[in-house]
């Protein structure tokens, strides 16, 4: 899809989200990373043409969805930031994350992260965090800051504008053996008798 204009972008970017937030069953106060390359978006190669336009449409699908469900979008930063994150500061602060500095620019954090940090009203960056869901909108690699175990989902849309999209949720790890029951709707009743645990 090359060529995409904004409108465009922000209504892929809603879809895709909702995609996710559906698979993930994403709910509120959960958070979810985004990773984007407004380079790839447009066709370049990463980090070489940013362009502030294309965060502000990203920007707004990921806020479309994020009013509806009400799960905390965190953006991550470009590799001359260490791919730190922007969140809001209060949040950072209940979830007991070590809050670093800078302020990210489009030369230095990339498009996307400098435009979330303008939009919030207490910004500020983590340097990790481990988040329930992300989508990754042009190969900047978003995994280091999921949750495990995590679990891709496949979007209907594989592209935004020229950039690859990929996403995932994340599931508890699955502990135990053969014995080990992992449908959440079992419980014991009162009346059943339960066999030992050797």
């Amino acid at each position: 899809m090359p060529d995409m204009r904004e409108d465009q972008i922000a209504l892929t970017v809603e879809k895709v989200v909702r995609e996710l937030a559906e698979a993930g069953k994403l709910q509120a106060g959960q958070l979810l990373v985004v990773g984007a390359s407004t380079s790839e978006v447009l066709g370049k190669r990463i980090g070489t043409s940013g362009a502030v336009e294309t965060a502000a449409a990203i920007y707004a699908g990921v806020e479309a969805v994020r009013q509806a469900i009400g799960f905390v979008p965190v953006f991550q930063c470009c590799e001359h930031l260490n791919r730190a994150l922007v969140i809001d500061q209060t949040i950072a602060e209940r979830l007991g994350l070590e809050i670093v500095h800078a302020v990210p620019v489009p030369q230095a954090g990339g498009s996307m992260a400098a435009y979330a940090y303008g939009r919030m009203e207490r910004p500020c960056l983590v340097e990790r965090i481990e988040a329930h869901a992300g989508i990754d909108i042009g190969d900047t690699f978003i995994g280091m800051h999921l949750k495990r175990v995590a679990v891709p989902v496949r979007p209907t849309v594989k592209s935004i504008g020229e950039a690859h999209v990929t996403m995932a949720f994340t599931r508890p790890k699955l502990i135990g053996g053969a014995r080990a029951v992992y449908d959440e709707t079992y419980r014991l009743r009162p009346e059943q008798t339960a066999p030992t645990c050797d």
